[in-house]
């Protein structure tokens, strides 16, 4: 399979609305909208949306189709773009894109923390900050797994997410394995 999309991972509360605006109401799902913005005004911006790429999951579709929508987004995608912010939790959908494309189909993630704007605010000369690690325990599957893949940790900073996004070192065909963040200079 050709892997050339980055899947967005975020949490959504459950159960879904059925709004006509559904997710899009959602705190984290903003964020996801700002890659797709960025895109809309850069072309060159790297962000490949793989929920692009095959039909649409309304609100209140069954488990069963958002999981193999989910599933087949995740297949063709080379990483996962995580958003992990101050009010993330482990939803059921959530745990599914994790557990599946990281466990199952080996994607490494880059993780943006919408919360924080710069790279000082991620790490220092120690490495990734506790207030940072502390956000991990509100997704147990992403800290569960996030050993088994490469994964970078970037504040919401399009200059730093576009550096992570074309960075080989966290796509599936040629990850390095391990945890990395930009180095403080």
């Amino acid at each position: 399979m050709n892997h050339t999309g980055n899947y967005s991972a975020f949490y959504v509360k459950e159960p879904f609305k059925e709004t006509n605006l559904g997710a899009n109401t959602a705190h984290d799902f903003c964020f996801y909208n700002t890659l797709r913005m960025w895109k809309g005004k850069d072309p060159n911006f790297p962000f490949i949306d793989s929920h692009n790429k095959n039909y649409n999951v309304r609100d209140d579709s069954s488990w069963e189709t958002l999981r193999d929508r989910l599933r087949e987004r995740l297949r063709g995608s080379k990483n996962i773009v995580l958003f992990l912010s101050s009010i993330t939790y482990e939803s059921k959908a959530l745990k599914e894109e994790l557990e599946y494309g990281i466990a199952t189909q080996g994607l490494p993630v880059i993780v943006i923390y919408p919360d924080y704007a710069e790279k000082t605010d991620i790490a220092d000369a120690y490495g990734i900050k506790q207030n940072i690690k502390n956000l991990w325990s509100k997704v147990p599957t992403f800290q569960k797994y996030m050993n088994d893949v490469a994964t970078i940790h970037v504040p919401m900073k399009q200059t730093l997410i576009s550096y992570a996004l074309k960075d080989e070192d966290v796509m599936v065909n040629t990850m390095k394995k391990g945890t990395y963040f930009y180095s403080i200079q």
